[in-house]
C-alpha cells in the first residue's frame, strides 16, 4: 500500500498484511476479534484504507477546505446606499465565528456606473449565507 490512497481505498487481508507488516494469519485473527474492522465478501474480507489507518493510529491528513469565489455586480446603488451596504457587509462577516475557515469579502462602488461589487471569497456554506442577505438587500432596492 503507497501513501498516495486514499481513505475509501479498500485493500485486501494481503495487503494489510504487507502494510501492518505481520502475517494475513494475524489480520484475520483482528478482524474476527473485532479490532480491525473489514466487511466480508463472499470467502474473503476488504478493509477500508482509513479503518487500517485508525487501527494503526495514523491520523487522517487534512484536507484543504473547499473555497469558493465569487463576485457579486448590483446596479443602481447611490454612494450612500454602497456605504450603508460595506458596513452590513462588513458587520456580518465580524458576526462570524472566529475558529472557522477564513472568510472575506470586499465591497467596491463604481460611483460614475452607480454600481455596487461585493467580492467574496470563503467556504461555500458562508458564502451562501453572505448571497442569502445580499439577495434580500437587492429585493428591498426594487419597487
Amino acid at each position: 500500500m503507497n501513501g498516495e490512497r486514499g481513505p475509501d481505498d479498500v485493500c485486501t487481508v494481503d495487503d494489510a498484511a504487507r502494510h501492518l507488516q505481520v502475517h494475513a494469519k494475524t489480520v484475520l485473527r483482528y478482524i474476527r476479534d473485532g479490532r480491525l474492522r473489514a466487511t466480508r465478501i463472499g470467502k474473503s474480507y476488504r478493509i477500508l484504507r482509513r479503518d487500517l489507518d485508525e487501527f494503526t493510529g495514523v491520523a487522517p491528513a487534512a484536507r484543504e477546505p473547499v473555497r469558493v469565489s465569487t463576485v457579486v455586480d448590483i446596479p443602481g446603488v447611490a454612494p450612500e446606499l454602497a456605504r450603508k451596504w460595506a458596513g452590513a457587509i462588513s458587520n456580518a462577516i465580524d458576526a462570524k465565528p472566529r475558529d472557522t475557515t477564513p472568510f472575506h469579502a470586499e465591497v467596491i462602488h463604481e460611483p460614475e456606473r452607480r454600481h455596487l461589487k461585493v467580492v467574496i471569497v470563503g467556504s461555500a456554506e458562508d458564502t451562501m449565507n453572505l448571497l442569502g442577505l445580499i439577495r434580500v438587500w437587492t429585493q428591498q432596492l426594487t419597487p
